[in-house]
């Protein structure tokens, strides 16, 4: 985590909606580290280091908690390796629900306006976070996000973080549930080597269905696997390609809104 990651308060964050000039936020989290110094630091120096920025994160963390509850907003923090399918799956799901439901999205990345630009496309107010050197979003950010993004009261608020199944496990960003997506190009032993990311997840999203008759992937295993970690996950199997099981999704969502 930040403590060895190389991310910190030296880092660039910028908030950027699409058609608009970014906004600079001064990124602090109450550390400085450098991986070109000699590592003379001991273990237990970098240990209080990072409870120092998980103890602040989670304050925000709760203060973006009760700020949306206070407003019955509905966030999901959306997390996963590169190239799952996250933001295809928020198009999809932008489709499904417009008109039934207020959407707003908050995308992660360390650079470019890509993924946002396609939710606009898609018909979601969004606002793209840019995290520099960052490997995750942390509850400042989002804090920051929100107040640009001003999202109404009973809404859904979608937080797709940077594409990592390490750090942004680790960060609490206040929200109500968080969703972990592996798709089927991955190797199924995920949820063992990353264990941490299933086991504070809700729900499991196994994507890109369509292409298991082309590659070795074991989903009743990555099934088992994950509940060695977490005995109360759930899941939900599709194919955002091909809409297949999209309706599982879909019906999670409500009954998630009630």
């Amino acid at each position: 985590m930040c403590g060895t990651c190389g991310c910190g308060e030296e880092d660039h964050v910028t908030f950027t909606k699409p058609g608009e000039n970014h906004t600079h936020f001064d990124h602090e989290t109450g550390h400085h580290h450098s991986h070109s110094h000699d590592h003379q630091h001991t273990h237990s120096h970098e240990i209080q280091l990072e409870m120092d920025v998980l103890s602040k994160n989670n304050l925000s963390a709760e203060r973006n908690r009760g700020f949306m509850e206070a407003l019955n907003i509905v966030s999901l923090n959306m997390v996963s390796s590169p190239g799952s399918g996250k933001t295809s799956l928020l198009e999809s799901t932008i489709k499904e629900l417009n008109g039934q439901k207020k959407l707003y999205i908050i995308e992660g990345d360390q650079q470019t306006m890509n993924d946002a630009d396609r939710i606009h496309k898609a018909g979601a107010p969004v606002i793209q976070v840019n995290t520099g050197n960052g490997c995750h979003l942390d509850a400042d950010m989002v804090n920051h996000a929100l107040k640009e993004l001003r999202p109404d009261s009973d809404s859904l608020l979608f937080i797709e973080n940077v594409g990592n199944l390490v750090c942004p496990s680790l960060f609490d960003l206040g929200e109500s549930k968080r969703v972990v997506i592996i798709s089927v190009t991955e190797g199924e032993d995920k949820p063992i080597k990353y264990p941490t990311m299933f086991e504070t997840s809700q729900l499991c999203v196994i994507n890109k269905t369509d292409l298991l008759p082309y590659v070795d992937f074991d989903v009743e295993k990555t099934k088992q696997y994950a509940l060695q970690v977490n005995p109360n996950l759930q899941f939900v199997e599709l194919s955002v390609k091909t809409g297949e099981g999209m309706y599982k999704w879909i019906e999670w969502l409500k009954a998630l809104l009630g």
